[in-house]
């Protein structure tokens, strides 16, 4: 018996599972998950082949002894196996292997850089290892359109999906038969859709009689109309307040029925901002069909084979029908090379993505973002649609030159607006006197300013003048902090009694925030200050006001404090003050004004050179390109805080190990410390390694209530004041 996999937890006589069993079992998932792009014989091909290598003698005694079956073994070393199947593939199957080949060889440690792969492939296939029959002809799919320089990246890179996410599943079945039983139990499209319509016509029953709310109305009937117009890319273009996110998953699942998409996923630029609209999401179609997905750890940094192995199993495949992540999750799995990744992937094929506050996306990776996003409609049957208050200039061939001329983003050629211009959103949805002000000022005349207004909210540009402010205001058990120096559970806390604060009582609120408020948190105040900003954020800022249009007119106040920001900040402030003072800064054409003023301020739209790296057919630099394509400069580094039952879920991490459905608890209660802060607390003692790659900050003075995790010891504090 060849084995592939040992269970000794299972019954005497069952503990083992065939090479044979696994093989025949990952090729018909990967089959089945290749099948919708038309490559359901390669997905087979890869499952059969893929750890023939396991067939080594050598290989049959390392695994019985490192199972545990036969512990006494002696004189035993690891034996590589993912090659094997490489070699067989270019050996039997040479055409299709130019797809194949990478992915089988990677299906462990991820997709090889050209270099190492030509490396592996110089090695012979072992002795004892028998010759495929796999009956499946040396072919491969015929792209439809296909434009090799971008598309056949994506192509061996959702293979490899396919692949590695049917090897954990098929390997899950027989390791961990509890965990593999809770999967795939959801409910279908048509379901989520009727539970929409619910919902909404409950909040049209129970709504006022306002033009905003007649607005939002005509918004859904206009995405019910459109619903079915054919697969591909379309905009939402509403200004704050007009209900966008509801009509955006109204149209996404409308646009899944009528063409057979399998699920909605909702990309958001920030990772604190998921907590309100996967919160909403979930009250509408019910817990187990939303998965709120932002990563707690790195599971390919863990040294530890078993402990990886564990951690790889609980990790998200996006198989729910609802799907709530971050661009940064998104797209970097796009361009990753690691299994755990790029897994999800092939369940992103014949689904709806709604990109959510498109003008976020960072600039300096927009031309590998579009083309990406062109290859998954063209290649993986995916629509998209982009969602915003303010449009920036995506489409047209050339679109802009940056600062380096030889710069210019190419972008989409046909996107498609669902909301008529001849409906004046803009105009209509003005409920706000803008007044811009940008002689420096000192950031305790704002809040001096600040605490002389019953109910306002400052947004600010970083999470150190949020913190500031909030401490120069006057004590009052209404003023509220919100940064991402709080976890998402804190933040869902916060924003709660925030609304209820200014819902069911006539109290003083006053907010401090960073600009993770500005997109996807539905909170209504009459007066809004905002730091100097791009004009986007500005406008962003302001949807905040006077939200219902219960006031003729709220207002919002755009200061400076002399504050220098950083990279794209720098840019979109500069591209402001180009602007006349004059403009009307609610217009489409003021808003396109400003994005080709910032796009010029780009020195160029593909910062990691995915186009060198990736586009030149069968060279591809899988690790280079995963390696440089990162959508935030900062790195940090996840830590779980000391905050509600946070203590009690490590507990159960330690006693019970890692399970999908804890690993999702805890990711409400993790922090991204940058890693310069990560260092200073972790040189102070503060923080437990509680497994490898896995932090905790047990200390509960370091978490505070209003203000969230401490990025200084309050020991050190402590020790100042005495």
């Amino acid at each position: 018996m060849i084995i592939s996999h040992v269970n000794l937890q299972r019954p005497a006589g069952e503990q083992c599972q065939t090479n044979e069993d696994h093989q025949e079992g990952v090729a018909k998932l990967a089959s089945s998950f290749s099948a919708p792009f038309g490559c359901g014989n390669l997905g087979r091909l890869m499952g059969l082949l893929h750890d023939k290598g396991k067939e080594q003698p050598d290989f049959q005694k390392y695994i019985r002894k490192a199972s545990g079956l036969e512990p006494d073994l002696t004189g035993i070393k690891h034996v590589e196996h993912a090659y094997v199947g490489a070699l067989l593939a270019a050996k039997y199957y040479q055409t299709a292997s130019m797809l194949i080949a990478n992915p089988i060889l990677g299906h462990h440690a991820g997709l090889k850089d050209k270099a190492d792969f030509d490396r592996a492939m110089k090695k012979s296939i072992p002795v004892g290892v028998s010759a495929p029959d796999t009956g499946l002809p040396d072919t491969t799919k015929k792209l439809n359109n296909p434009s090799p320089k971008k598309d056949l990246h994506h192509l061996v890179r959702m293979l490899f999906s396919c692949l590695v996410d049917a090897d954990f599943l098929d390997t899950e079945k027989f390791m961990s038969p509890e965990a593999s039983a809770q999967r795939s139990r959801y409910s279908g499209i048509h379901e989520l859709a009727s539970g929409l319509d619910d919902y909404l016509q409950t909040l049209k029953n129970n709504a006022d009689n306002s033009e905003v709310n007649r607005i939002r109305e005509e918004v859904q009937e206009q995405c019910r109309q459109k619903a079915a117009l054919p697969p591909g890319f379309y905009s939402l273009t509403v200004p704050t307040g007009g209900g966008k996110t509801l009509s955006s998953v109204l149209w996404a699942l409308k646009h899944a029925l009528a063409h057979g998409k399998q699920r909605i996923i909702i990309a958001i630029p920030y990772t604190s901002i998921i907590t309100q609209t996967a919160s909403t999401l979930r009250k509408i179609f019910g817990d187990e069909n939303v998965v709120e997905h932002h990563s707690l750890i790195d599971y390919d940094s863990i040294k530890d084979s078993n402990l990886r192995s564990r951690l790889k199993l609980a990790a998200e495949n996006w198989d729910a029908p609802v799907i709530v992540t971050t661009n940064v999750q998104l797209f970097e799995s796009m361009m990753s090379n690691k299994p755990s990744s790029c897994r999800k992937l092939h369940n992103i094929c014949n689904s709806v993505l709604i990109l959510d506050e498109v003008q976020a996306l960072p600039p300096e990776f927009l031309q590998p973002i579009i083309d990406s996003l062109s290859t998954y409609t063209r290649i993986f049957g995916c629509s998209v649609l982009f969602t915003t208050a303010s449009q920036p200039a995506l489409c047209g061939e050339t679109i802009v030159k940056g600062t380096d001329r030889k710069s210019s983003l190419h972008g989409l050629t046909n996107v498609q607006e669902l909301i008529p211009r001849n409906l004046e959103l803009e105009k209509r949805l003005r409920r706000v006197n803008l007044h811009v002000d940008l002689e420096q000022q000192e950031l305790s005349s704002i809040a001096e300013a600040l605490s002389g207004k019953p109910r306002v909210l400052c947004i600010v540009n970083t999470r150190k003048t949020a913190c500031e402010l909030f401490k120069m205001l006057p004590e009052d058990e209404n003023n509220y902090h919100l940064s991402r120096l709080m976890c998402p559970a804190h933040l869902r806390k916060t924003l709660g009694n925030i609304k209820s604060e200014l819902s069911t009582t006539n109290h003083d609120v006053r907010i401090i925030s960073t600009q993770l408020i500005e997109a996807g948190v539905d909170i209504d105040l009459p007066c809004v200050y905002r730091q100097e900003a791009g004009l986007d954020s500005i406008l962003q800022a302001a949807g905040r006001c006077n939200r219902e249009g219960r006031l003729e007119r709220g207002d919002t106040y755009v200061f400076s404090t002399g504050e220098v920001p950083r990279g794209s900040m720098t840019w979109a402030k500069d591209a402001m003050r180009e602007l006349d003072p004059d403009e009307d800064w609610w217009s489409q054409e003021t808003m396109t004004r400003y994005f080709r003023q910032f796009y010029r301020r780009i020195h160029t739209f593909d910062k990691a050179n995915i186009g060198e790296l990736l586009e030149q057919p069968f060279n591809f630099n899988f690790e280079e390109a995963a390696r440089k394509f990162h959508l935030i400069d900062d790195k940090s580094i996840s830590v779980i805080v000391n905050y509600e039952d946070s203590v009690s879920l490590v507990r159960k991490l330690q006693e019970e190990g890692i399970t999908p459905a804890l690993m999702r608890k805890l990711g409400q209660y993790t922090v991204q410390l940058r890693e310069n802060d990560f260092k200073e607390l972790d040189g102070k003692g503060l923080i437990d390694e509680i497994l490898e790659g896995i932090y905790f900050i047990p200390d509960p003075s370091q978490y505070d209530e209003k203000l969230g995790l401490m990025t200084e010891s309050h020991w050190m504090e402590e020790l100042l004041i005495e």
